[in-house]
């Protein structure tokens, strides 16, 4: 038998076991699908069956107490109370209706007897709620059957599912079984005699060969830079050598992403344990003089001691002031905390910003005075309301003027708002601070990075003030910019629309 004939046999032999390998795992993959389907249906139906008991239970509870209620004391629902009472009721309904689209054909019948059963407990429910302020009304819903025969019915059927769940699962292993027996010998197969042909292909072409076995030999090690020379070369050899010519290109690109990547996550993880740090630090702070202060009121009252008042004074401020700041810094990490999970929500009203900007900067003078430094509000044009966000604003000049102010000492702090094109507000925030450096302006927006490791531990703060002024500005349709010179001050321009639709 010539080589050719053998080679074209082998090679037919390898497409039909390929066809085997690939036949058998589409259809383990159709069956695996179809079986896993039904399964993730069943433990959802389980998983519904138990949500749907306790809301039966808590509802039974309510009613009962409610029933009491009205029986001792003739108490009548609110309006509100009612209609919530009510939407609980077309809720459990709702999940019902919803566990009847995930029943199969084995478990319909149980479920029209729990539909039954729970048509008439819910409707018992229902006119019971309706008609509890009426007056003379008799309440008779102390009777469990409807509430025992609902539970029963459902019980029924979560069993019912869970047998259900257990069958398909043992499906999904014996297909998958199955698939992998028939997989490894088509590859076993596939492998003896993709070996033989290249026996037989070595003693023809066993220069070309020696050369990609060098090459691949070379590129296995790791010597991503070397390439298989396929000069005078034609034929699959040749594609084959410039294959891995492309692979070897690709995976040292591969290679360059996948290190940028872990650079760019141990940086990422670097920046959150050191927001933890901070963030521990600074819930320390404030709780440590709430609690200092509180202790030293608590010990001069249990003494008896006289309270001097304008000492009390000062040490009753002292704890609101820390409250607020531990306050503050819980709502920042809530409010990153709604914009990642995208609950955060934009309540738009019409107002006018320099009044806010005014309020504002008075509300600050202490901390101000704190760092001697002094706020100037530039009178520039007069300024129509504004329709947008008016506490997510004031929380973006706040922590502009709270971050120039920590940053600048016996300095002074700039603010200008004006109107550009009839459309846009645009508010500048000039300090004559510490300023920044470009590369710490790359990173003072991104969540949990400061402009230097050092400025927590200098300057304390977390590091999200400025990424939520970034996430507020984004909410309400706007930008925010920052500029700075080393040793001579930063300047932040935000830029919103008067009226966002």
């Amino acid at each position: 038998m010539s080589l050719r004939r053998r080679l074209i046999i082998s090679m037919l032999t390898i497409l039909a076991l390929l066809s085997v390998n690939v036949g058998t795992h589409f259809w383990g993959s159709l069956a695996r699908n179809e079986s896993m389907v039904a399964y993730r249906d069943s433990v959802r139906a389980g998983q519904l069956s138990d949500e749907i008991g306790r809301l039966l239970e808590d509802q039974r509870q309510q009613v009962l107490v409610l029933a009491t209620i009205k029986e001792t004391t003739g108490d009548q629902l609110g309006s509100a109370e009612q209609q919530a009472a009510l939407e609980s009721i077309r809720e459990i309904d709702s999940r019902i209706m919803t566990l009847g689209g995930l029943t199969w054909n084995d478990t319909e019948s149980l479920y029209q007897g729990l539909r039954k059963a729970s048509q008439g407990l819910l409707s018992m429910w229902r006119d019971f709620y309706e008609k509890y302020n009426e007056d003379n009304v008799p309440i008779d819903i102390e009777n469990p059957l409807p509430y025992l025969e609902t539970n029963q019915k459902l019980d029924e059927l979560k069993q019912e599912q869970a047998k259900l769940a257990v069958d398909r699962a043992n499906i999904i292993d014996r297909t998958i079984a199955l698939t992998d027996r028939i997989t490894v010998l088509a590859f076993v197969g596939t492998l003896l005699l993709t070996f033989l042909l290249g026996f037989a292909l070595v003693r023809f072409t066993s220069r070309s060969l020696k050369r990609l076995q060098k090459g691949t030999e070379l590129i296995g090690a790791g010597d991503l830079s070397f390439r298989i020379q396929t000069d005078n070369e034609t034929g699959e050899l040749a594609e084959l050598a410039s294959a891995f010519n492309d692979m070897s290109v690709k995976l040292s690109e591969a290679i360059e992403q996948v290190q940028m990547a872990k650079d760019q996550a141990d940086q990422a993880n670097a920046a959150k344990s050191t927001f933890l740090a901070n963030v521990s630090h600074e819930l320390r702070t404030p709780l440590n003089a709430i609690i200092g202060y509180s202790e030293m009121i608590q010990e001069e009252v249990a003494d008896g001691e006289a309270l001097e008042p304008e000492q009390l004074k000062e040490d009753l401020e002292k704890i609101v002031f820390s409250g607020r700041q531990l306050l503050s810094l819980i709502n920042d990490v809530l409010d990153l905390s709604k914009i990642e999970t995208g609950k955060m929500t934009v309540h738009q009203e019409w107002f006018n910003p320099r009044l806010a900007l005014e309020r504002l900067g008075n509300s600050m003078s202490p901390l101000l005075a704190s760092q001697n430094n002094t706020l100037i509000l530039i009178p520039g044009e007069a300024l129509p309301e504004v329709y947008t966000d008016a506490t997510k604003f004031r929380q973006i000049l706040t922590n502009l003027l709270g971050n120039a102010n920590k940053f600048t000492e016996h300095g002074e702090i700039k603010v200008e708002m004006k109107i550009r094109d009839s459309e846009q507000l645009v508010i500048t925030v000039e300090d004559t601070g510490i300023g920044m450096t470009a590369e710490q302006l790359d990173r003072i927006f991104e969540v949990f990075e400061q402009a230097d490791h050092s400025t927590s531990a200098k300057y304390g703060g977390t590091g999200l003030g400025l990424s939520l002024c970034r996430e507020f500005a984004t909410l309400l349709g706007g930008t925010i910019t920052a500029a700075s010179t080393p040793e001579k001050g930063s300047l932040f321009t935000v830029t919103l629309p008067v009226h966002r639709a």
